[in-house]
């Protein structure tokens, strides 16, 4: 059935998956979830216009536009394994608990400069965004870079398996969903099955240098690799270290947009946060890699602007806002509280949404949030039922966000010329 089903993905090379954005002559799969069932669809789906339908509807199994199989989920798996098993590009693998997004986003568009490249759209990152990607992928593009997420111990192994990385970048390795990892340690292990998957094929490894848990963990792993196999050609070119092959960069000013001196130039970006320099390098180095010239990763850097609800810097009235309100967990919070507090600005007030996912260790990450806070003197508006449980008489609390609307509007008129920094959680690391 994969293989029938192969060759008419082959005649029609897009997949639908919703009814609502149905695209002519694509091959819809009638996935399902706790909510939603693309079973009940399938007459829906060939109307709209698609030429075949993947479905576990028994009833039908005559028709000669549908392929009716056990489970729509796991074809759709082993149908993009089937395909990535015939692309002979490089696939570069992206986790790390924060900046996956933007730093695929920064490596595309450097990559972009020299090659036909294809990448995950928005954060599709996980059991079913990651085949959507590898099938995406055509014999025009010449490079791809696939995100990968995790809520999960040992879900990077599973995605790998489909992506089967040649190369691979761990941005960073923080708590974030400990509800489902139980431990940091489980974190670790989970990451680095990108490394193991890239190790298994001697690929490439792009290690940020002055992490030195990703640095301890790329080394160890390629040496018991060859202990193991008696080979491995597994190479590691570190990054934001004086190490040669290097690409290093510093924080020359954060006004709230970030400037950095890369290459012996000074470049102003179109993004705040300090934490995205070791992301910038990143995709320096891998552009560096694959032969793009420094003047065009720098013209890559410079024309990026995120529209990702990362790293933006937005304007309402008087107000500067640092939008960076997507996926926060503890360590992208600190590193967004610090960052915030680097800037120079007058009148500064954070907006804070809860964190989620992180199970029993819920209320203490909250709580060292507060006492950041509070150990800045930063005027703070935490909003969420997890912060208001620990709510005092020198910090501002909402159970939600409706409750805070009226005292926002009130804030932004008073306010002459404030910054402001809005987080908020979902989704995976």
């Amino acid at each position: 059935m994969i293989s029938e089903i192969y060759s008419q993905f082959l005649n029609y090379p897009v997949i639908s998956t919703d009814t609502r954005k149905i695209i002519p002559y694509s091959i819809f799969f009638c996935l399902k979830g706790e909510q939603f069932d693309g079973n009940l669809f399938v007459n829906q789906a060939l109307e709209l216009g698609a030429k075949f339908v993947v479905t576990e509807n028994s009833s039908f199994t005559d028709h000669p536009q549908c392929f009716v199989v056990k489970n729509v989920l796991e074809t759709l798996q082993i149908l993009a394994t089937n395909h990535r098993l015939e692309l002979k590009i490089p696939v570069i693998g992206i986790t790390g608990t924060n900046g996956k997004t933007t730093t695929k986003e920064l490596i595309t568009k450097v990559l972009s400069q020299k090659y036909n490249v294809q990448s995950t759209v928005g954060n599709l990152n996980n059991h079913i965004g990651v085949p959507l990607t590898i099938l995406s992928i055509t014999k025009e593009h010449e490079i791809a870079v696939v995100e990968m997420g995790a809520n999960h111990v040992n879900e990077i192994s599973e995605l790998c398996t489909f992506a089967y990385p040649t190369h691979g970048v761990v941005t960073n390795i923080g708590n974030a969903h400990l509800e489902g990892f139980k431990s940091y340690e489980n974190i670790v292990e989970t990451k680095m099955g990108l490394y193991d998957a890239v190790i298994h094929d001697s690929g490439v490894l792009f290690v940020n240098g002055k992490d030195l848990l990703l640095v301890k963990e790329a080394k160890t792993r390629i040496e018991t690799s060859f202990k193991k196999t008696g080979h491995n050609n597994t190479q590691i070119q570190f990054y934001g270290v004086d190490q040669d092959p290097f690409i290093n960069g510093s924080v020359t000013a954060i006004d709230p947009y970030l400037t950095i001196q890369i290459f012996d130039q000074q470049i102003k970006t179109q993004i705040t946060g300090a934490y995205n320099l070791d992301n910038i390098l990143c995709a320096a180095s891998i552009g560096r890699f694959f032969g793009v010239s420094d003047a065009q990763i720098i013209e890559a850097i410079q024309s990026y602007a995120p529209n990702n609800q990362r790293s933006q810097v937005k304007m309402l009235g008087n107000n500067t806002i640092i939008a960076d309100y997507y996926n926060a967990n503890p360590t992208s919070m600190k590193a967004a509280i610090e960052n915030f507090m680097m800037i120079n600005a007058s009148e500064k007030v954070a907006v804070l949404g809860d964190m989620f996912e992180l199970g029993d260790f819920s209320s203490d990450e909250h709580e060292k949030i507060v006492n950041l806070c509070n150990e800045f003197h930063l005027e703070t508006y935490f909003i969420g039922t997890h912060f208001s449980h620990l709510k005092n008489d020198t910090t501002h609390f909402f159970e939600s966000v409706d409750k805070f609307k009226s005292v926002f509007e009130i804030l932004t008129l008073t306010m002459r010329h404030p910054k402001w920094i809005s987080r908020n959680d979902h989704q995976k690391a």
